[in-house]
């Protein structure tokens, strides 16, 4: 990074960041590389093959903490170097992508003055309640990925706090349209790690399926410490032979079962005892980026990654029979699946992300210039 750089320095904290999998990832990852009005420095857990990762890449990235370190611990790590990175760096803003390293954003605007933006998803509302309510409440923007989530946050603060909704983007595709599958196939792209992701209710779902699609399979990306009680379920119900369980796979080969299959489904539903479940959804727009609808539950963020009966169909997560219900529907009335297909494809073109990016920026820019009307000598070189 040029010391002639004029622009605003952002420093953005991460728990989560590629090569690790998982949607809090790729936020954070198509941010830094989007951010382009700001001098960017990350702070971010190790993952394996980091080391190899971030040397492709230009953005400049702090690991922080081996493997073998306990979470908490990593985190604590996270926490305390971001503070001293920050004391080097000078940054005109701070960007909290999860609650955790908020403690660390609020002490680096204790110590700097800098504001913070903090982002929220949804599950981690609830998992950590008190950390929640300190890390919007000591914020100065806050940052929720859908409606669902601002109302998550504003139920846990003790005053209001001022919370902007901007979505989660997708990365568009383009190319001629493959070839579909030979057989009627259905799509799930999601970590076998979370019960209300649904993986139960769609193995019930697809012995209803089979019955009027006898050729269907469904077809399962993504791994966990769930997956193998979710492949005995599949053998229980008897249609083990239609289930294809292919684990963690490439983008690329994510997104030519996204293209060749028929649609995606994910009935995600709301898990007990106070706990959030879907923040937004990102393979519910990675699904509409390749023109393909989508199955997903009537509750949680999905309500604003899906537009029922426009870009999908939202169900009752809960209820088997309409699970299936849909899938079926859509395996076998193709028109109504390119319909939904298309209008997904035009959501998902005004939600890529360097559009969302731009608004995320947008808002940064503010928290930047506020601070420095009120301190002149904020934008002033390191020293």
């Amino acid at each position: 990074m040029s010391s002639k750089d004029t622009r605003p320095r952002l420093l953005l904290l991460t728990p989560d960041y590629p090569p690790a999998p998982g949607g809090i990832q790729v936020v954070a990852e198509r941010l830094v590389e989007g951010l382009e009005r700001f001098q960017t420095r990350t702070v971010a857990l190790g993952a394996a093959g980091a080391h190899e990762y971030d040397a492709t890449r230009r953005a400049q990235v702090r690991r922080v903490g081996a493997g073998a370190v306990p979470h908490s611990g990593r985190v604590a790590l996270l926490n305390a170097v971001a503070l001293g990175e920050a004391l080097r760096f000078r940054p005109d803003v701070v960007l909290s992508m999860h609650l955790v390293a908020s403690p660390a954003a609020a002490a680096v605007r204790r110590a700097l003055g800098a504001p913070v933006a903090q982002y929220f998803h949804a599950e981690e509302i609830g998992a950590r309640p008190r950390l929640a309510a300190f890390a919007a409440e000591q914020a100065d923007a806050v940052i929720a990925v859908s409606a669902y989530t601002a109302e998550l946050v504003a139920a846990r603060v003790a005053a209001p706090v001022e919370i902007t909704v901007i979505p989660n983007g997708v990365d568009l595709v383009a190319g001629a349209r493959a070839e579909p599958c030979e057989r009627p196939t259905f799509l799930t792209v999601s970590r076998i790690q979370e019960r209300y992701k649904g993986h139960d209710m769609l193995v019930r779902a697809l012995a209803l399926v089979r019955a009027k699609v006898p050729n269907v399979q469904w077809v399962v990306i993504g791994d966990g410490s769930l997956r193998s009680g979710v492949e005995q379920l599949a053998d229980s119900y008897g249609v083990a032979d239609a289930a294809r369980f292919l684990g963690t796979v490439g983008d690329e080969e994510r997104d030519s079962w996204l293209a060749r299959s028929q649609l995606l489904a994910m009935p995600s539903r709301l898990p007990a005892e106070g706990f959030a479940g879907e923040g937004f959804g990102i393979a519910f727009l990675e699904a509409a980026a390749h023109g393909r609808p989508v199955v997903a539950g009537n509750v949680g963020g999905a309500t604003d990654a899906v537009i029922d009966g426009v870009t999908g169909l939202l169900v009752d997560p809960c209820d088997q029979l309409a699970v299936a219900e849909a899938i079926t529907r859509l395996l076998l009335d193709p028109d109504l699946a390119e319909r939904l297909g298309r209008a997904g494809r035009e959501r998902a073109e005004s939600l890529s992300w360097p559009l969302i990016a731009e608004r995320v920026q947008t808002l940064l820019l503010e928290l930047a210039a506020g601070r420095a009307r009120h301190d002149p000598d904020a934008g002033s070189p390191m020293r």
